[in-house]
């Protein structure tokens, strides 16, 4: 007899039940987090695993699993279905024909084969076969069975998210492959943070950084960390404020395509970035967007604006989704879907973030705002998740999938992104638009990790640049 598990219960045949000839099966999928959880279960990291390459792609697909990830589907089957709970294993003998591999669906059957009256033991054979009926494993199990029959309910097993920061890193600069680095001038890495961005920035392939600031205070902080400078260029000035004007001064000439921030205040930086007679306005507001890979939101999200703009009118708005949609284009999104998010999802004219999110809704309607999808004014858990959303019974196609999230101010921008990054360990990149060329406005107390995430966004833009330059 073949014997099926119950979903809802887990129950145990008693050694006087079953009878030689008796068998049930088990069938798992191979998923990529199956390889991880149990490499970061077992501590064993086999030598594809252990490889840098392998390790932190973040796909997987060509892995095959552990052996003992096949053995532990065994005794799953033994010890939920047949005999179920209750059994003991005493002793098992496998062997492993051919590898699984992600996607493959293997089928694990156990038969009984042998009785023992003196001790209630059993032997089972042991067969594993792929989606293609090609055997896995075979082996034999002994087991001692129930004395008592046993039967509960099945216990759901909680959601584990594995959350691999550098994983996701190495999908993102993936974006930037087969593109030639780009000059960045990178402002006063006068720290470990702001020169380990740029250096594994450059070593990544995504820029060619010009070290700009006092040279022996940079020297003396790549001397300290072990840092190799030998092949950077590195502009000599006195102090911060110099740094960033000479900074600015290299991009207008066209010696540098985009802007680092280093180890000084933002507002060092961007004096002199807004400087109207020296410095790189354009016609469009200036503001940032923090693009953040959430490990459990299904796509990137971007964030605007939670760094430049304190409180952006409605006009400034305007230009702040405008800077975010053309980003969202660059970095492949055809039509991002844009939230304009308030505490609230209604209009009321006591709250002037619902008026302005109509008031951009309306014009985007009318092609004052273009490529994009707007909506709102949303709460936030609408915009992000559907079943909120349809909770409150709103119908829209930006709540609950939205690209771009769209604060009412800077402060609560700044603490929604916080957030996210350190209480959801959210994969972080900063950029400043509106300007001539991207500026990678990163915290001082960013990581290099960030610091390359932002070097990536940087660099889709400045060839997206050089794209447009050559069309006109």
């Amino acid at each position: 007899m073949h014997f099926e598990t119950p979903l809802e219960y887990l129950e145990s045949r008693t050694y006087d039940e079953i009878n030689i000839g008796d068998s049930s099966s088990l069938v798992r999928t191979l998923r990529p987090d199956d390889v991880k959880l149990f490499a970061l279960m077992s501590g064993d990291m086999n030598p594809a695993l252990a490889n840098a390459d392998f390790r932190h792609s973040g796909l997987f697909q060509d892995f095959i699993a552990h052996g003992m990830w096949m053995a532990s589907l065994l005794s799953t089957t033994l010890g939920t279905q047949f005999p179920g709970p209750g059994t003991v294993l005493i002793e098992s003998t496998l062997h492993f024909a051919r590898p699984v591999t992600i996607g493959d669906t293997v089928t694990v059957t156990v038969t009984v084969k042998q009785k023992f009256n003196r001790n209630h033991h059993i032997i089972l054979d042991c067969c594993c076969v792929n989606q293609d009926q090609l055997l896995v494993v075979s082996g034999s199990a002994e087991v001692l069975a129930p004395a008592e029959k046993i039967r509960t309910k099945r216990v759901a097993m909680p959601e584990i998210t594995i959350s691999d920061k550098y994983a996701r890193l190495q999908v993102l600069v993936q974006r930037a492959a087969g593109l030639a680095p780009i000059d960045m001038a990178v402002v006063h890495p006068c720290d470990r943070e702001s020169l380990k961005g740029a250096l594994l920035a450059a070593e990544a392939n995504l820029i060619e950084p010009i070290l700009i600031g006092p040279e022996q205070k940079i020297r003396g902080v790549a001397e300290e960390n072990g840092f190799d400078l030998k092949q950077h260029r590195i502009v000599n000035v006195k102090h911060s404020h110099d740094a960033a004007a000479m900074a600015v001064t290299l991009i207008r000439s066209g010696d540098a395509e985009a802007l680092m921030k280093g180890s000084l205040h933002t507002d060092e930086l961007m004096a002199e970035v807004i400087s109207r007679s020296a410095g790189l306005r354009t016609e469009r507001r200036i503001s940032h967007v923090f693009l953040m890979d959430v490990p459990t939101y299904p796509r990137p999200i971007m964030i605007t604006d939670a760094a430049i703009n304190i409180e952006p009118t409605l006009q400034d708005k305007v230009d702040i989704i405008q800077n975010a949609i053309d980003l969202a284009h660059i970095i492949g999104t055809p039509e991002p879907k844009v939230a304009i998010l308030s505490a609230v999802e209604t209009v009321s004219p006591k709250i002037q973030s619902t008026l302005d999110a109509a008031a951009l809704c309306k014009m985007a309607d009318r092609g004052q705002i273009k490529g994009g999808l707007l909506d709102g004014p949303l709460a936030f858990d609408n915009a992000v998740s559907l079943v909120a959303a349809k909770t409150k019974g709103i119908t829209s196609a930006v709540a609950g999938r939205a690209d771009i999230l769209v604060v009412p101010d800077l402060e609560s921008g700044n603490m929604v992104a916080k957030q996210l990054e350190y209480l959801a360990n959210a994969l972080s990149a900063g950029i400043v638009l509106g300007a001539r060329v991207p500026i990678v406005l990163t915290s001082r107390a960013d990581t290099a990790e960030t610091r390359i995430a932002s070097c990536v966004i940087a660099a889709l833009i400045a060839h997206s640049n050089r794209d447009r330059q050559t069309t006109n």
